[in-house]
């Protein structure tokens, strides 16, 4: 009689995953994202710090912005999230679950004004100046260009992986169907019971 025996691997220690997470501004992607990364113990990279060099504020050239992503992609696990899909499609390509977070436009509203308040008041910190403006920019052209223009490209861009892409309206959300995944990746039957 054969016996059987269970590895089970523990999250963070030797968990191989990568995720990526796309959604517009204040959809709580780069929130999501921290919080797995922490709970997992996987590398965090966001998309806008591949674009910016947050030392002057600058503009990477496109061929540092692709090489930052190229190191990340790279690597064994990782959890990308941006707003960006129109470079880097290999991050995509890439992952093992994609997540597109598409909340009603009143909440991620309301979290951009949100984050808005707290880093002008020192409560948060931003990878930006906020300004009156920009949050203009952001409500009224990012956040409804990316939903009109936006999400229709990415799910076309993304209908290849459509077996491993997830459409969730709370970014919490994320954390269960990561959850099922690790757990379905964390149980392996083996006839090697000295493993």
């Amino acid at each position: 009689m054969r016996e059987i025996c269970y590895i089970f691997d523990l999250p963070g220690e030797g968990l191989k995953i990568r995720v990526r997470i796309i959604g517009g501004c204040g959809s709580g992607k780069t929130y999501i994202a921290r919080k797995l990364a922490q709970s997992y113990g996987i590398p965090c990279y966001e998309t806008d710090n591949f674009v910016w060099d947050r030392r002057d504020n600058t503009k990477n050239s496109p061929e540092v912005r692709d090489a930052k992503l190229a190191e990340a992609v790279d690597a064994e696990s990782w959890i990308i999230e941006g707003v960006h899909y129109q470079w880097g499609t290999e991050s995509f390509r890439q992952a093992d679950l994609i997540f597109l977070i598409r909340p009603k436009a009143y909440v991620q509203d309301a979290r951009v004004i949100s984050r808005f308040m707290k880093t002008r008041l020192g409560l948060e910190q931003g990878n930006y100046k906020q300004s009156f403006k920009y949050l203009l920019v952001m409500l009224l052209e990012w956040n409804r260009s990316f939903r009109r223009e936006g999400i229709p490209a990415i799910m076309a861009l993304t209908e290849q992986y459509q077996a491993k892409r997830i459409i969730v309206q709370q970014n919490h959300e994320i954390l269960q169907h990561v959850g099922r995944y690790v757990q379905g990746k964390s149980v392996r039957e083996t006839s090697d019971c000295h493993e």
